[in-house]
């Protein structure tokens, strides 16, 4: 089952807004003009030949871990670039989507009207990439005094049934947080027998290059690996209410943290109550490392 598009939009509509709150997630498509997307894709092509120069992460951030990460297998021939962290950093056509874009505007639709950039990155799953992301929520990796953040999944491909989309447990953010320690260890997933349940209730968030979905943090997701030969990437943007204040440091740290991209800057702090335990930060170019820690209960 696959996660129906709306219209296209300058602005969302009732109807869009309940189907967020009641999904936890809306896929809206031509969220980007043809030249936004173009300029995202050129450059991600950029990078793409870059990567066959490497043999192994590269690249610099602000915590000193690799911008660039490499699917293991990586190799000049089959180039498996699989995440770009903090793009906005670099690119002059990331940042344009992520601040000036028709998204921030949406966003606020959603949780506005002051709204503030968090961090972003590109997940790739290039073809017949065995990248998969294992199920989990995105609140314990970046908890917040509360929980108006939305995350913008940005399809820089055509996302199809085929090629790894995301899949969401429809109104699970209404649900509990759940733990992604086990055994003293952060896996960054919920269990693998908690994970096939979710699988046989998910659904599939797929649609054209230059659509969106927007995710509440609280809901529950992964991703299988790409099984075809068409290209899967997103640039992920998360966002959230100007009140939400940051519990943890941000797992990628960017001269961007903090940037307000829609309404005003109050300086207010809205709390609401959670209780989680705090992230385990990455010491890995991405998350993917703190996810190869298996877990079976």
């Amino acid at each position: 089952m696959s996660l129906a598009l709306t219209k296209s939009l300058s602005e969302l509509t009732d109807t869009d807004r309940d189907t967020f709150w009641r999904d936890g997630c809306l896929v809206v498509k031509n969220a980007l003009s043809p030249i936004e997307l173009a300029a995202l894709q050129n450059e991600f092509n950029g990078w793409v030949a870059e990567s066959r120069q490497h043999d192994k992460p590269w690249g610099e951030i602000a915590d000193g871990r690799p911008r660039f990460d490499l699917e293991p297998g990586h190799s000049a021939e089959r180039p498996a670039l699989r995440r770009v962290n903090s793009p906005t950093e670099i690119s002059a056509a990331y940042d344009q989507v992520m601040a000036e874009s028709r998204i921030p505007a949406l966003v606020a639709d959603l949780i506005g009207p002051n709204v503030k950039f968090h961090h972003a990155k590109i997940n790739s799953k290039l073809p017949a990439a065995a990248t998969q992301v294992k199920w989990h929520q995105d609140f314990p990796f970046t908890p917040h005094s509360n929980d108006d953040l939305v995350t913008a999944l940005i399809f820089v491909d055509d996302v199809t049934a085929e090629n790894g989309p995301l899949e969401v447990l429809p109104g699970s953010h209404k649900g509990p947080l759940y733990d992604l320690w086990h055994d003293g260890r952060f896996t960054g997933a919920v269990s693998t027998l908690l994970e096939s349940e979710m699988k046989a209730r998910s659904i599939q968030c797929v649609g054209p290059a230059g659509s969106v979905c927007f995710m509440h943090t609280r809901l529950l997701h992964g991703s299988a690996p790409n099984r075809s030969q068409q290209a899967r990437t997103l640039f992920i943007c998360v966002y959230s209410a100007e009140d939400a204040i940051p519990l943890s440091p941000n797992p990628l740290p960017s001269s961007h943290e903090g940037r307000i991209v829609h309404g005003q800057r109050t300086g207010r702090v809205r709390c609401v109550a959670n209780e989680l335990l705090l992230p385990q930060l990455p010491k890995t170019a991405s998350f993917f490392g703190q996810q190869a820690v298996s877990y079976d209960g």
